[in-house]
């Protein structure tokens, strides 16, 4: 989806190899998540984290019920965008599963990919649907059908399967110092190629609405949430960053990808937002100068 990696970088979570006794940390967070959270100001971040994660879940399913409604998603949303959304995420997964983070992580990942799947499958039924194509039209029900099954399977089988690998590495020794920085970078640059990603998804939408004059067919609360959970997501990455300058340097540079990614996207929705409010207000213009040039006609009409 749209939502920044939520491996080590973003809540600055322990990996499983390395846990630790937490004692005077907050309960919940600690089961939870595995971080040891000793503050107020690292409690919020976590908890507005949190809230990211709720919205960048729920952010496309406003946008799988319009296209329903409408079924002119093919018209409404760029193959571009749709395309880049779901290269942003499985790069998240991949970061995920390279730097072998924890469950509810890794669940968070497959779901974000499974929901971009859903909006691509529904983008390429309507396609399908709206030429009206004999030959294509014949199988897609069955096609749709057994796409979505399969999609519910992986569901279910990748999380169980990555529990389990999590907890045989958990019994595994700690891995070298090597093996270690290898992961880290493999993690740093899943995080700048799922940041290109997420940047690049907004200008051919931002296009396609330009180019068709109007943002019909397409959900304004996909942009919402998903401006809300960058906000957030940034949000909680700043209220963690350390006191010491020498460590908030090496913080900001860790977490550079992330930041960029987040507030950068962020940026770019509002020109979307713009969008949605201009267009808006052309198409409520469009009916009153229709009605303004169909009432003489009807008045000469009458009078003859």
């Amino acid at each position: 989806m749209m939502a920044p990696q939520l491996y080590t970088h973003a809540f600055n979570i322990s990996p499983v190899e390395n846990r630790r006794l937490c004692i005077n940390g907050t309960p919940w967070i600690w089961h939870l998540l595995e971080e040891c959270v000793e503050n107020a100001w690292e409690y919020w971040s976590v908890v507005i984290g949190l809230i990211s994660i709720v919205c960048f879940l729920f952010a496309a399913l406003p946008q799988i019920y319009v296209a329903y409604q409408n079924g002119k998603v093919d018209q409404a949303l760029s193959l571009g965008f749709l395309l880049c959304w779901i290269g942003g995420d499985l790069t998240n997964f991949i970061g995920c599963y390279l730097t072998n983070q924890l469950p509810i992580q890794l669940v968070t990942a497959i779901f974000y990919v499974n929901m971009d799947i859903i909006v691509i499958s529904q983008f390429a039924y309507y396609k399908l649907k709206n030429q009206k194509t004999t030959k294509c039209s014949i199988n897609l029900k069955n096609f749709c059908v057994t796409w979505v099954l399969m999609c519910i399977t992986l569901c279910v089988i990748l999380p169980s399967q990555l529990l389990l690998r999590n907890q045989d590495q958990s019994t595994v020794l700690e891995a070298s110092k090597n093996t270690l920085g290898m992961i880290e970078m493999s993690g740093f640059i899943c995080g700048y190629v799922s940041c290109m990603f997420y940047l690049g998804s907004r200008f051919p939408q931002l296009y396609k609405n330009f180019q068709r004059r109007s943002t019909e067919g397409t959900s304004y609360l996909l942009f919402a949430l998903a401006m809300m959970g960058n906000c957030t997501y940034g949000l909680s990455l700043v209220l963690k960053m350390p006191t010491a300058e020498s460590l908030r340097n090496l913080y900001f540079l860790h977490h550079l990808p992330w930041l960029i990614g987040s507030f950068g996207v962020l940026f770019l929705d509002i020109f979307m937002t713009a969008q949605f409010i201009m267009y808006r207000k052309q198409n409520k213009r469009r009916p009153s100068l229709v009605a303004l040039e169909v009432e003489p006609l009807l008045v000469n009409e009458e009078d003859s």
